[in-house]
């Protein structure tokens, strides 16, 4: 399952908002247009945003006009603003734009080499995302049970990245290897991405699947229903500390008190070592009607205050390993982290 790609100079993508009722495909032809999927949630998950994002440069490129090397340098920069601005807390997409907006600046001599290199760019982002996320699997395969009941929260799965998933990865390396699991996972308020998302792609594979209420965690935990969490991630700080859909802090609290090893998957894109612990994390807040209204009706009060935090952050104290495309990484995370992740991403620049 792959929710984005580069189909005959345009970006086609997945309609996340319209699943799991419809499963309807979005043509894009512009950097604004990849811009609004990405604000309006059409498309969302840190590594899916980070090909995204290498997408609308690579559309920038192609319908910058005439043979001037400079003009689609800058057409490039210009559209590398507008996907920066559109949403601030995962990681991936100002990794993936500033990987693309660099191949931008080399030596071309003329504008054709410069659009090809800047779209075979944008692809690499997407086929290194999903070799990551199988490699992320197939580590976090051998900390599944069998059989054994995996908690997950919001969606991390292949609509959440370039194809495959991470902690969804995780779960579909484990059935792949034989292992029998099943699947809780939380509806995640407001926007229900566990419910409709998560559920839906579960479905599609045929791995057993029971959606909760965000509220019900604490009780499956409780009754000794999960036997693991294993969540994503949008941002994760250089001492472990992470940034995920809101929700996920509770749920790490909630594995804490009753013992459960709660695992957090990603690629090395999705870390910034440039921040020093999560404080640091910008946390987008979203628009007061996704709490508001289900649809046409209102479910809030009018006048009544707001507060709809995208993200939260996860101490890396309550955080049991970081299942990486480098290896399972355990604290001390500055140090494990600095040596998996800190080495890559300095052999990368």
């Amino acid at each position: 399952m792959t929710p984005i790609e580069w189909h005959e100079g345009r970006v086609r993508l997945l309609d996340q908002m319209r699943l799991p009722n419809d499963v309807v495909w979005l043509d894009l032809e512009t950097p604004e247009a990849v811009v609004q999927a990405i604000s309006n949630m059409r498309i969302r998950g840190a590594p899916a945003l980070g090909v995204a994002a290498g997408y609308a440069l690579a559309l920038a490129a192609e319908r910058a006009p005439g043979d001037d090397v400079a003009a689609v340098r800058d057409a490039v920069g210009a559209a590398r603003v507008l996907i920066e601005n559109s949403r601030p807390t995962g990681r991936n997409l100002f990794w993936a734009t500033k990987r693309v907006a660099n191949i931008a600046e080399g030596d071309y001599p003329h504008a054709d080499a410069l659009r090809a290199a800047v779209l075979q760019e944008a692809l690499n982002v997407q086929r290194e995302d999903i070799e990551s996320c199988r490699r992320i699997g197939r580590l976090g395969a051998a900390l599944v049970p069998d059989p054994g009941t995996v908690l997950t929260h919001c969606n991390a799965g292949a609509l959440a990245t370039g194809g495959y998933g991470t902690a969804l990865g995780v779960i579909r390396s484990a059935t792949a290897a034989g292992k029998r699991v099943a699947v809780y996972v939380n509806e995640t308020r407001p926007l229900l991405q566990g419910a409709r998302l998560t559920a839906w792609e579960l479905m599609q594979e045929g791995i057993p699947v029971t959606v909760i209420p965000d509220g019900a965690a604490a009780t499956c935990l409780r009754e000794g229903k999960i036997d693991l969490v294993v969540v994503g991630a949008d941002r994760i700080a250089a001492n472990g500390d992470v940034a995920n859909k809101i929700g996920t802090y509770p749920l790490a609290v909630l594995a804490d008190r009753h013992g459960v090893p709660f695992y957090v998957a990603g690629p090395a894109s999705t870390f910034d070592l440039g921040l020093p612990n999560g404080d640091a994390i910008t946390i987008e807040e979203r628009p007061r009607a996704e709490v508001t209204r289900v649809g046409d009706q209102a479910t809030v009060p009018e006048g009544a205050a707001v507060f709809n935090p995208a993200f939260d952050v996860t101490p890396a104290e309550l955080v049991t390993a970081l299942i990486t495309d480098h290896g399972v990484l355990r604290p001390p995370y500055g140090e494990s982290i600095a040596a998996a992740i800190g080495y890559q991403q300095a052999a990368s620049r």
